[in-house]
């Protein structure tokens, strides 16, 4: 849309506003043009030049003029995608054109049935065609009049849908307004699909989890829940992405001109340079239906990769005028042809509950269900998370329900299905007393979650061993989880400390146990007496302690039992210390049963101290580092490991006392927020290995 000229005079002009050099008054829509230019790069490539503090304040000064001047405001300012807020209903809307379902197919012997029908009907040997993905999101028609946007609607029953156009002028990546008059388009109506990117999911999901509330199943549900909802500020902060790939109604605005459009890729160009995100750069072409086959195969490999969901791909005949000849059925057009790839839906029969006890005392129910192929795996068990979730999705024993797995991600249910339900199905009871160790269970009323409060509760007490041995905690090599559970029920593990006393020699006659593997055993609990105090505080087990906030507190103190001290007011002074951190913390050592396991545990040699590690000079002292995304070249343990190496420290979050943000894959939130604040500088792995050997 942007050449590299105009992309070098935007910039210019972003760098006048930013210095306030601008004058509202007399070049307010030069300002608008500035903001729909970045929002353009952000939203449409995925490519943004400026933070998200500088977008802001651009945006900012436009909302103060405006606001000063409300005669100045046009419908298409970036300023009017702002909802007044809760929408009443949605009406109901008749589409220009009928949305028809496309003809599917599920294997290569579909292609070239439908190939065959094409060629028959068209009189031709060899057809072009366009193949591109199928969307996984909730689909929509939009209605631009005198280019400008007017109408969005959902898909209804393909005839009739819901008017939500306030919705749809919160996703930034639809244009409030688009040059269609300079290509002779008075009318147009476009098709697409609404979506959710996986990291934008992933990141909703773990927002949902953090209030105890249960995650959505995919994307698609998401997306199309979004579209739903009646407060428009509740719609704006989703993040929803809209592809749009075709247009299906056009009028010109002078009936003796033509509007020169040939063919499907034509018309995903021109969305392109007039600002929508049509899928221009997934598009290929094929001559043939052999080609066709080799696209599709090549995208479903590299499925799990895209940023995005697709559940197969669209075969499309490229040609307009061959379009228009081939026609339509009441039900599909015969031009077009969905190849959908192998199902990660599947249905199964949930055959009952069990309730797994987790090392903080929480309480999961796990469905199982009969065993069923779905996404490459056999899947037989699944999480329901908590009493809550059971309601929402109405689940009972003995129902069938319906099960998704996308990519990598933990299989979901998505619904029961009750139509088929035969009356013999039975309510599923969550347990009011510990499944393990049968004491009382608790729920706070801020969270879903039931927990069993007993630190010797036999589950717990496993869990915590497991996780204390953990990498990332004391590390101690051989006591992996299976072990753990098999020495706990021979008795030779009871709780943590029992680990430093353990007698391994008992294990000479334990199958898997040589004696080399007991040698090594017996220097991994050794070694681990030694470990860095951060490490201990994580391997506690405290609850919202992780890793990085682990190093935070070890740095300010230089005893594990100071924190026994400290007031819930005292410990929020640290960095990366919040109220329920602070709170958490607090409880935890003002447990008698813990401080009890410490006293133990600095008896047997355990280092419950602090240490100065030893810095390289020349490095990074005095500045501060966060890491987000994936890293891939080394594991984010080891980076932040060399950082304190030359002096720097890691912090827990972002916030302004951080210098260095370093962002690896999906890196999600944190750099977002980091945008935001000018004085953080934003590297990449690669800048940041960089910067380690300089």
């Amino acid at each position: 849309m942007y050449n590299n000229e105009q992309i070098k005079q935007f910039q210019q002009l972003t760098h006048k506003w930013l210095t306030h050099k601008g004058n509202a008054q007399n070049e307010t829509e030069e300002l608008r043009d500035v903001l729909r230019f970045h929002e353009y790069r952000y939203y449409v490539e995925n490519n943004p030049l400026i933070s998200d503090f500088e977008y802001d304040s651009l945006y900012k000064t436009l909302e103060v003029f405006e606001k000063q001047h409300p005669d100045c405001i046009t419908k298409d300012s970036p300023t009017q995608r702002v909802g007044s807020g809760l929408i009443k209903d949605f009406p109901k809307t008749q589409h220009l054109v009928p949305m028809l379902s496309l003809e599917n197919s599920y294997n290569e012997d579909d292609l070239i049935d439908w190939d065959r029908k094409v060629k028959e009907l068209s009189g031709l040997e060899e057809v072009e065609y366009s193949v591109e993905p199928k969307f996984d999101g909730a689909s929509i028609s939009l209605i631009y009049e005198n280019d400008f946007l007017v109408r969005g609607v959902t898909r209804g029953d393909g005839e009739t849908g819901d008017d939500i156009t306030p919705n749809i002028r919160q996703i930034k990546s639809i244009p409030l307004s688009a040059e269609f008059s300079k290509h002779n388009i008075g009318q147009i109506e476009i098709r697409g699909e609404i979506l959710m990117n996986k990291t934008n999911f992933k990141n909703y999901n773990d927002s949902l989890m953090e209030e105890g509330l249960p995650p959505l199943a995919n994307p698609r549900n998401a997306a199309a829940g979004s579209l739903r909802i009646k407060d428009t500020s509740i719609v704006r902060r989703r993040n929803l992405e809209g592809f749009l790939y075709h247009v299906s109604f056009i009028t010109p605005i002078d009936k003796n001109k033509k509007i020169n459009i040939k063919s499907h890729a034509d018309m995903l160009k021109l969305l392109w340079e007039l600002g929508f995100r049509s899928p221009q750069k997934e598009l290929k072409k094929s001559i043939g239906i052999k080609g066709v086959v080799e696209i599709i195969h090549e995208f479903e490999k590299e499925r799990d990769n895209l940023p995005y969901e697709i559940d197969g791909m669209v075969i499309k005949v490229n040609a307009l005028d061959l379009q228009e000849k081939l026609g339509m059925t009441s039900h599909h057009p015969r031009w077009a042809i969905a190849f959908k790839f192998k199902a990660r839906q599947a249905t199964s029969k949930l055959l009952g509950v069990e309730f797994q006890v987790g090392r903080t005392g929480a309480v999961t129910p796990v469905a199982k269900i009969e065993p069923v192929h779905v996404g490459g795996v056999t899947v037989s068990s699944i999480s329901i998370h908590n009493e809550d979730y059971i309601k929402e999705k109405d689940l009972k024993i003995g129902d069938h329900i319906l099960i998704e797995r996308s990519g990598d991600v933990i299989p979901q249910i998505v619904k029961s299905l009750p139509e088929v339900r035969s009356g013999n199905e039975t309510a599923i009871h969550f347990p009011k007393n510990c499944p393990v160790c049968n004491h009382a269970l608790h729920k706070t009323e801020d969270e879903a979650v039931w927990r069993c409060s007993n630190i010797n509760c036999e589950a717990q007490t496993v869990e915590r061993i497991i996780h204390f041995v953990s990498k990332d905690a004391m590390d101690i090599k051989s006591l992996g989880e299976a072990n753990i559970r098999k020495f706990y029920e021979m008795g030779l593990l009871t709780n943590i400390p029992s680990i430093y006393e353990f007698d391994v020699e008992k294990l000479k006659n334990t199958e898997g146990f040589g004696a080399k593997s007991i040698s090594n055993l017996k220097e991994a609990i050794e070694k681990s007496k030694s470990q860095p105090l951060h490490r201990l505080i994580y391997a506690l087990g405290i609850r919202y302690v992780g890793e990085t906030t682990a190093k935070t507190i070890a740095q300010k103190i230089s005893n594990v039992f100071e924190l026994k001290d400290k007031s819930e007011e005292e410990l929020m002074e640290m960095e990366d210390v919040g109220v329920k951190v602070a709170k958490s913390i607090f409880e935890f050592f003002h447990d008698k049963d813990n401080i009890k396991t410490l006293d133990e545990l600095k008896r047997l040699g355990v280092q419950v101290e602090g240490r100065v590690q030893e810095k390289i000079s020349g490095g990074l002292n005095g500045q501060t580092f966060l890491f987000t995304g994936t890293l891939s070249k080394m594991k984010r343990s080891e980076a932040e490991q060399k950082v304190e190496e030359r002096g720097g420290e890691i912090l827990g979050g972002v916030s302004s006392k951080l210098n260095f943000l370093v962002a690896g894959e999906d890196a999600g939130s944190k750099l977002e927020k980091a945008r935001k604040i000018p004085s953080i500088k934003i590297l990449t792995e690669e800048e940041f290995l960089n910067m380690l050997s300089n």
